[in-house]
């Protein structure tokens, strides 16, 4: 074994030993509480991310009466955000290996915190469009940033659970926001109001990446990356369209149900928005249901349960007439969801033998193309038909997804 030798001959050993352990100390306390610092801050991305996109269904009847425009013109305009998001996760493939992450986070919620303050400021809906496609870029950049930041900062025993964490964050965004929305609507405040709680959000996330380091984000070649060189199975392709009409469907009820319960059923704002609410609240439930369960059970048999009861429970959706038993149908239906969205995404990955980040990246890059065109395609099923017709479309889409996550299995099972 080595000496130890104090730095200063007058010094004792031990005391110089005394000092190194305080340092290691000290050391790992700033270590610690850098991660988190960063994991915080993914979180709080996740949880942006449905901050913005909950409450769509609840504010766009108060926009349409504030712009005396369509409701249907004002939902179709969110795609502004949506696609924006779509247009942030594929840039992200490339822009994410240009910057460091700490740049990128600062820069990224910066600019959200500015476009969703400007929501307040001009009544033109042009540049409000605008604003929500630059904040729909910067989101899905930002979430690439969080999952990077993640999968880098944690160890693979550690990273999934950190993961399906991540998506009860998203679902608490979902079930808060769409509370604060139906709220401020409720109370006759600007139809921004809501965006503006998301602003104060955003505003952290740009102090926690001031002030914290970020893992490098340089690429790193492995034995599983083979940079898109092998071809994915028809499996992967199925569970690919299947995660597209999952986020269709599921955005396709959300969006409109509020209008519907309004517009159809009599309800208030603040009843409408509750429905919305108690989605987002059962799917986090399930979330932590699923984070310990899947292991027990396995990926295939969760994914039956999760499809069927997605389908089965959006039916009462447009069937039920009294809008307490849709709010609880509505929590029924969000718990039955059972983290579809990662369940699906982890099937993908058991359908090559080494799965890769652009397995990974095109699974979620179908995910996302269904919530990016939902907002202008639910409204031309409005156009064509009514709030009531848009609700089964998303139950439509349930069903087909459903038939191409049993031809997924199947394939699977019959090239083992």
């Amino acid at each position: 074994m080595s000496a130890v030798w104090p730095a200063d001959p007058d010094q004792p050993v031990c005391a110089t030993v005394s000092n190194q352990a305080r340092r290691t100390i000290a050391d790992r306390d700033h270590n610690l509480n850098n991660t988190q610092r960063i994991t915080l801050a993914s979180f709080l991305a996740y949880f942006i991310m449905a901050a913005m996109l909950s409450p769509i269904g609840i504010i766009s009847g108060p926009m349409a009466e504030y712009f005396d425009e369509p409701v249907t013109a004002i939902t179709a305009g969110f795609s502004w955000l949506t696609v924006g998001i779509l247009v942030g996760a594929i840039a992200a493939l490339f822009v994410l290996e240009w910057f460091r992450l700490k740049t990128l986070m600062l820069c990224l919620y910066a600019c959200i915190v500015a476009c969703l303050v400007s929501l307040t400021l001009h009544d033109q809906l042009a540049l409000i469009r605008f604003a929500l496609g630059c904040i729909g870029v910067c989101c899905g950049l930002g979430l690439a940033g969080a999952a990077l930041t993640i999968s880098r900062t944690y160890s693979a025993e550690r990273r999934a659970s950190m993961l399906v964490i991540t998506d009860s964050s998203f679902s608490i965004g979902g079930f808060a926001c769409s509370l604060v929305a139906a709220y401020l609507v409720a109370q006759g405040f600007h139809w921004s109001g809501v965006y503006q709680f998301v602003a104060v959000v955003a505003a952290i996330v740009m102090m926690l990446a001031a002030t914290s380091g970020f893992p490098a984000t340089y690429a790193v070649s492995g034995p599983g990356d083979d940079s898109g060189t092998t071809r994915w199975p028809a499996g992967v392709w199925l569970c690919l369209v299947a995660l597209l009409l999952y986020t269709l469907g599921q955005s396709a009820i959300l969006l409109w149900i509020p209008n519907y319960a309004g517009t159809a059923l009599g309800a208030a704002a603040d009843e409408a928005g509750l429905i919305v609410s108690r989605f987002w609240s059962g799917m986090f439930l399930a979330q932590l249901l699923v984070s310990w369960w899947v292991t027990r059970v396995g990926v295939r048999r969760v994914l039956w349960l999760a499809a069927g009861g997605c389908t089965l429970m959006s039916i009462p959706m447009w069937m039920l007439c009294d809008v307490g038993r849709l709010q609880l149908m509505a929590f029924a239906w969000g718990f039955s969801n059972l983290a579809l969205l990662k369940v699906v995404l982890s099937f993908g990955t058991q359908l090559v033998p080494v799965p890769t980040a652009r397995l990974v990246s095109g699974l979620l890059l179908g995910a996302t193309c269904g919530t990016a065109v939902s907002p202008w395609l639910t409204s031309q099923v409005v156009e064509l038909g009514d709030n009531h017709r848009v609700l089964q479309f998303g139950t439509a889409c349930f069903v087909t997804m459903s038939l191409l996550l049993l031809a997924a299995t199947r394939l699977h099972r019959a090239h083992r």
